[in-house]
């Protein structure tokens, strides 16, 4: 996406949220960020601009380069339980790059936030949400348990939306 087309959608979202899904929709549970962010379309149109991506750090980088919140989701692998929520705060705490190892690209989300912290060019505010996945097979479709936190998901970010909209006390 070139600079020209990221400024144009950041000046039409008066809020400066953006919302970036991340996934491979042929390797299953990997696809949720991309099932978050299609949700969202259609829930959050008017307050958020929400895009979808495959993964590639780089890309990351250029497009929340104009906004002022950002909510990543993407699919996870920690060992924890399929379906399982991570919420980082990216100003709070750094990003476990293992958390991201199915990830089909070199340069994922962990190592451009970390990228970005490093060059201080991370947005005001910077969440990531990691769903624990189950099955990053070849595939489409979700896990039963990923499918049902995308729901939970979806909610949370609804909120943090609001949350981020909402003007803040001078």
């Amino acid at each position: 996406m070139s600079k020209r087309m990221v400024t144009k959608r950041s000046a039409q979202n008066k809020h400066g949220i953006l919302i970036v899904g991340i996934g491979n929709e042929y390797r299953s549970d990997d696809a949720i960020g991309l099932h978050v962010a299609q949700s969202l379309k259609k829930q959050a149109h008017g307050y958020v601009n929400v895009i979808e991506k495959s993964g590639d750090g780089t890309a990351f980088m250029e497009c929340w380069e104009n906004a002022h919140t950002v909510i990543l989701i993407d699919a996870v692998y920690s060992g924890t339980k399929p379906g399982t929520i991570h919420r980082i705060d990216a100003h709070a705490e750094p990003i476990p790059t293992n958390f991201f190892h199915y990830s089909t690209h070199a340069f994922g989300v962990a190592e451009a936030i970390e990228l970005a912290r490093s060059l201080n060019q991370l947005p005001g505010h910077l969440i990531v949400y990691g769903i624990e996945g189950k099955c990053f097979q070849a595939g489409v479709g979700l896990s039963l348990e990923v499918e049902r936190a995308a729901q939970e998901v979806l909610t949370r970010i609804l909120h943090d939306i609001h949350s981020a909209a909402r003007p803040q006390p001078s």
